[in-house]
């Protein structure tokens, strides 16, 4: 795939550090290519909404917008996003072999999503096998956070790149070698734009949303929220100090996906996290089916 992002790919258990790209001729098992056609199992993307919104992704076609030929510019962003949607699947093919169950969380930088896995892998970790892609532009912050709270991870810097994208999915795989039947979360960059367009190969979105970000981000941001088959509404626990209306910021998501879930919690006080780990049950469940 054309990105003249650079970025790296570190596994914290070594600290070896390798580029982002992975070897696109073979799956995440490194082995083989998947010489046959995997169904769809609920995995919900608008990666064929191929509009940009006029925003910088940071890659080869974004640089060339001061080219006139629009034709040749559309042409090289559905090459692209039709390049990552091919390793994307075989992603998916890969992780459906194994019964592996992985999740795509998506917002904002601050909504929580690092502290929502700590709780999560610090509750669940002894019930469910848990690894974690961690992504962000640099830092290996997060990565550590994750290890720390006892969960496999992996750190992938997308250096100047707003998103994580397939063939990076493909590398991290290779490091983490997830065991089947477990779960594997993906930490998107903080962005509530451009991850909408780029499957990975997971099997759902999960947009995690503060409620200090205001009642109508899924009106503002309608791609990402259509695309994520749970919207995650975190950080109630300091609803008692702000003016936001809840039941219109769960009315805009629905607005824009009338079929999405949504679920309140707290990651600090631990409220809603029942309902949490159920849907996260119910999902590697079917994952394993």
């Amino acid at each position: 795939m054309t990105n003249i992002n650079t970025g790296s790919v570190v596994d914290l258990a070594t600290g070896l550090a390798t580029p982002a790209q992975g070897d696109h001729r073979h799956g995440p098992n490194d082995h083989h290519e998947h010489g046959h056609h995997h169904h769809d199992h609920g995995h919900s993307h608008d990666a064929h909404d191929h509009s940009h919104d006029g925003h910088d992704h940071g890659h080869q076609h974004d640089h060339l917008h001061g080219d006139h030929n629009h034709g040749n510019i559309v042409s090289l962003q559905q090459s692209i996003l039709a390049k990552n949607d091919s390793l994307a699947e075989r992603n998916r093919a890969w992780l459906a072999g194994r019964e592996v169950l992985m999740l795509n969380l998506v917002s904002s930088p601050g909504s929580g999503k690092t502290s929502l896995l700590e709780r999560t892998i610090r509750d669940l970790g002894s019930e469910i096998g848990i690894t974690v892609i961690e992504g962000d532009q640099a830092t290996l912050n997060d990565g550590a956070r994750i290890a720390a709270a006892g969960a496999p991870s992996v750190q992938v810097n997308t250096g100047t790149g707003c998103h994580l994208e397939a063939d990076m999915i493909e590398k991290a795989l290779q490091e983490l070698k997830p065991r089947p039947g477990t779960v594997v979360f993906v930490e998107n960059v903080g962005n509530l734009v451009c991850p909408s367009l780029f499957d990975l190969g997971e099997r759902a979105k999960v947009a995690i949303l503060s409620v200090t970000e205001g009642e109508d981000k899924p009106l503002k941001y309608p791609h990402m929220f259509k695309a994520a088959e749970l919207v995650i509404v975190n950080k109630t626990d300091l609803l008692p100090h702000l003016d936001l209306d809840i039941d219109e910021l769960v009315a805009s998501a629905r607005a824009v996906n009338p079929t999405v879930e949504v679920i309140q919690l707290s990651a600090k006080t631990g409220e809603g996290l029942t309902q949490w780990y159920d849907w996260l049950r119910r999902h590697l469940a079917e994952a394993q089916e």
